[in-house]
């Protein structure tokens, strides 16, 4: 029997901007959108795969060995269809605007950045920011505030490490002029850089049931019982960046000189985000550390739904709230043996259920509603990102069918779209 008041999915409609053209072993990751002065949607993403190899472009070794690149598509009708517009030989990038440019940052490794000086028509070679490093990230958030754009990228302190080590990942807030040509590494300000290691060293958080599984030794020791899950030790990645303008809020700094980063927590739980914040001290440098409750204790968690996973942290000048775009969990506390075979070992990586939250103050979420879902772990509706375009929210979600290889390794790119999405405000 169906729910009387079953709720409707906010933007189950989708447009697809790109189709693998193998879904068995050509996957679609990292979607990234902007939106141009001018209404033009800017859409980004990134592929790999066992198959990449036949797919033209321009491959490069990237992450955990494999081949990546990424393209560029455009839309000016509103995301009904799109147009394809280049490729490019980097990962886990985003587009952003910043004076009469549009941007996509991403890594090639080091991190890689190219402009388009004509509203995404063409695009000027791709330029590297670093030398010899290895960074991270997703399409996550970009900020603006005081002539300046702030993004972050994750920079992997332990170069060739095989996995996903998140403890190894330092969030580096990156601050640039807009008025500045921005694929110099010159116009840029790095923050300096602190690890979950670092910042737990000789700290524990015993009553908050983290990590949820047993850690593994990260030198390779067998230090997990018989039969019970092991994770790599705690991390944060994929960061958002926020800044508190409120005079009420707790976190709120006068000075302007505080942004702050809201990380998916990498610890085996649920519904919790990581933070730290960057500072801009006198001389021009941003500063990383962790937060402090009024109590003076450290505060390295907050609620926040979904951030277990990726998530998109979006501030509306309008109505001055905070909206995240983050996964639904719902069987995060099922034994991993006990989950569907669709759905992978970690119970709290659910992926196919899309949800939508505002908020005053990024820790106090409203439920707004289900962006998409569906009903099979596989066919996912996850990794999203979103811009505001006039009155609606516009949505591009890394997403699979019942061809996708895995919930992970999906097969279709989509766009959504949330209109007078204000009017979900209670």
């Amino acid at each position: 029997m169906q729910p009387v008041h079953r709720i409707q999915e906010l933007a189950p409609d989708y447009t697809v901007v790109y189709e693998s053209p193998d879904p068995g072993s050509v996957y679609a990751y990292s979607p990234g959108i902007a939106v141009l002065p001018s209404g033009r949607l800017v859409a980004t993403l990134d592929l790999s795969g066992p198959g990449i190899g036949t797919v033209p472009g321009p491959k490069r070794t990237i992450e955990w060995g494999k081949l990546w690149f990424g393209k560029v598509f455009t839309s000016d009708d509103g995301g009904r269809t799109w147009d394809h517009r280049t490729d490019f030989p980097f990962m886990h990038a985003r587009p952003f605007v910043a004076g009469d440019s549009v941007y996509v940052i991403g890594h090639c490794n080091d991190l890689v950045i190219m402009r388009s000086g004509d509203g995404g028509e063409t695009w000027g070679e791709p330029c590297f920011l670093t030398d010899r490093q290895v960074w991270h990230q997703s399409a996550c958030n970009v900020f603006y505030a005081k002539g300046n754009v702030y993004l972050v990228m994750e920079r992997i302190t332990l170069p060739g490490v095989k996995e996903l080590r998140t403890h190894l990942m330092a969030p580096v807030l990156m601050r640039g002029d807009v008025r500045s040509d921005l694929t110099k590494r010159d116009s840029w300000t790095f923050a300096s850089e602190l690890t979950m290691s670092e910042a737990l060293a000789g700290k524990e958080n015993d009553l908050f049931g983290v990590p949820f599984f047993h850690e593994k030794d990260p030198r390779g020791a067998a230090d997990v019982p018989p039969g019970q899950k092991g994770m790599y030790p705690r991390g944060w990645l994929e960061t958002n960046v926020v800044q508190f303008t409120d005079d009420r809020h707790f976190f709120y700094d006068p000075s302007g000189r505080t942004f702050h980063l809201w990380m998916r927590a990498n610890t085996g739980g649920t519904g919790y985000a990581a933070i730290a914040k960057a500072v801009e001290q006198e001389d021009g440098t941003i500063r990383t550390m962790l937060e402090t409750a009024p109590s003076g204790q450290t505060m390295l968690f907050v609620p926040c739904p979904g951030g277990q996973m990726k998530f998109y942290i979006l501030h509306d000048a309008v109505t001055g709230l905070y909206w995240l775009l983050s996964s639904q969990a719902t069987d995060s506390m099922t034994h991993p043996d006990r989950l569907p075979p669709d759905r992978g070992s970690n119970p709290n990586n659910e992926r196919h259920r899309l949800q939508l939250h505002f908020s005053r103050n990024c820790v106090d979420w409203c439920f707004a509603g289900l962006v998409a879902k569906t009903d099979f772990g596989k066919q996912a509706r996850h990794y999203a990102s979103m811009a505001i375009s006039g009155e609606d929210l516009v949505i591009l979600s890394r997403s699979g069918d019942e061809r996708a290889a895995s919930s992970h390794d999906g097969n279709l790119i989509t766009f959504h779209r949330i209109c007078n999405f204000r009017e979900l405000v209670y």
